[in-house]
């Protein structure tokens, strides 16, 4: 039997909706197959077969939520059939003909009998189902299993079961701020928000609860990438965007300073030893966030093409798994939607994100005290301060100025 569980399809993602299974119960699927979709807290993601076979079992309704890891259907081969805890509920093994395995799991749950199916006559002992080293764990902890939620297979206990039933229960979490209901007026309209908006919602009020921010801002001179875009244009090698000179210029300082390519981890910090940057594109169901991987290593060409890649692919929904997690640092863009300045909240589990404005003709007093009109913007940098300190903050922010006022050093 193959189980096909909730991916975890993002940094942070603890949680999936299930919008739509695209084959029914019984149907033969081969691996690799799409059966469904799942809209994740980044986008919408097609789900694929994890196996070949009769697809049934199914544990999860289109529209219902369920964590990450955790079983929504099973693919079995010829002859076999469903084990008797699939779902975490005690039933008897199904083979196919009999009642559905969805009618079985329904009726479990509502303590309804089921055609065709009868309740074990094995004693508590035998049908709990646990590994050697859960059982011998429990045996020296005095723990009682017919207590303790499996989560391998089946439903199985397995060690981290056991030793979670006997670490103390973590100190109840402070409750959320009360959200105000206002009663609305014929004029006013009610907007439902979408599984990928709540779910953003969630995520921005815990990084801004959980870490602590703070914010390092400075100003660009980018006259001189504004000539060099313009040299690729005439040489017809394909536009380069500002925002591909900022990627490029973030992968080297995060490379030449790997103490802001981290992430805190309670009581240690781990310094990545590869840069990841995520790019946050603008969808029409909300915000998602695909992924350059090993920008420290790409050309400016090479990233300017997969940032096109990966945002083309975001607004068509067919980002994978891959191009949806391991950031290791974020950046954010609304240069395009004429802003003078702002902050972004980081990205967690990434310690800083970078937020650019729109590039501003300014009038500039140079260094002879002469008076010039040059092109300038501002950027943001928003620091964990678990991680980041705020004089290792300003030096990371002026070596990405560095870089962005030299471009010529972009280009190697």
């Amino acid at each position: 039997m193959t189980e096909v569980i909730m991916p975890k399809m993002g940094d942070g993602m603890e949680e999936g909706t299930l919008l739509e299974w695209l084959k029914k119960d019984g149907d033969k699927v081969k691996s690799g197959e799409v059966i469904g979709t799942i809209q994740t807290d980044k986008a919408t993601i097609e789900l694929e077969s994890p196996g070949s076979g009769t697809l049934t079992g199914f544990l999860l309704k289109d529209g219902e939520t369920i964590p990450v890891g955790r079983p929504i259907a099973a693919i079995l081969k010829d002859g076999e059939a469903l084990p008797s805890t699939w779902g975490g509920k005690e039933t008897t093994a199904v083979s196919n003909g009999s009642a559905s395995h969805v009618e079985v799991a329904q009726a479990v749950e509502a303590s309804q009998p089921v055609a065709a199916v009868e309740a074990p006559t094995a004693t508590t002992e035998e049908r709990i189902k646990a590994s050697p080293l859960a059982k011998k764990i429990a045996a020296e902890k005095g723990v009682d299993l017919s207590s303790v939620q499996g989560t391998g297979p089946g439903g199985r206990i397995v060690e981290k079961d056991v030793v979670s039933a006997v670490q103390p229960a973590p100190a109840a979490p402070k409750a959320a701020p009360a959200i105000v209901q206002v009663t609305a007026t014929e004029a006013d309209t009610v907007v439902q928000l979408n599984r990928l908006r709540q779910i953003t919602a969630k995520r921005t009020l815990e990084s801004k609860q959980q870490v602590p921010h703070f914010y390092v801002t400075v100003e660009v001179d980018v006259e001189k990438i504004i000539a060099l875009r313009a040299m690729f244009e005439e040489e017809e090698s394909g536009k380069v965007s500002i925002n591909d000179f900022v990627v490029k210029a973030c992968a080297l300082a995060l490379r030449d300073m790997p103490e802001v390519n981290a992430v805190f981890q309670g009581t240690t910090v781990l310094q990545y030893g590869a840069v990841h940057v995520g790019i946050a594109v603008a969808i029409p169901d909300g915000l998602t966030v695909p992924v350059i991987k090993n920008a420290q290593s790409m050309s400016l060409r090479q990233l300017s093409v997969r940032a096109k890649e990966l945002a083309k692919k975001a607004k068509e929904n067919k980002l994978n798994l891959d191009e949806l997690s391991g950031s290791t640092f974020s950046i954010s863009n609304m240069g395009m939607l004429d802003v003078d300045n702002f902050i972004a909240i980081v990205n967690q589990p990434n310690s800083a994100i970078l937020a650019i404005a729109s590039v501003r003709k300014k009038v500039v007093a140079t260094d002879d005290d002469q008076v010039e009109i040059r092109s300038r913007m501002n950027i943001t940098c928003s620091f964990d301060h678990r991680v980041v300190d705020g004089a290792i903050g300003a030096k990371f922010i002026n070596v990405v100025k560095a870089y962005l006022e030299n471009p010529t050093l972009l280009l190697q």
